[in-house]
């Protein structure tokens, strides 16, 4: 799974926003504030993998056992869905 096209992150004045850009804007009104980890998920999914990749890719970034991972991994996921922001 993979994160639609057509929105930007961008770090201002420390916070992660993501914006809709070009037609996403038509479809998706408003932005995304992201903490850190959070951060780290969007840049996950921008690439195409699976919730499995993902896991192993945060339990690699930081000190958490993969349970957690998981957890945090598949309530980001759900997120997404839930704003129509995956392409599957």
């Amino acid at each position: 799974m993979k994160i639609k096209s057509g929105f930007a992150k961008r770090e201002i004045a420390g916070s992660n926003i993501v914006v809709p850009v070009g037609k996403a804007s038509m479809e998706f009104n408003g932005m995304i504030t992201l903490n850190e980890s959070g951060a780290f998920f969007w840049d996950c999914f921008c690439k195409d993998i699976t919730v499995d990749e993902a896991v192993k890719m945060v339990t690699d970034e930081y000190e958490i056992d993969e349970a957690t991972a998981r957890k945090d991994i598949e309530g980001f996921v759900d997120m997404l869905r839930k704003n129509n922001l995956l392409c599957e």
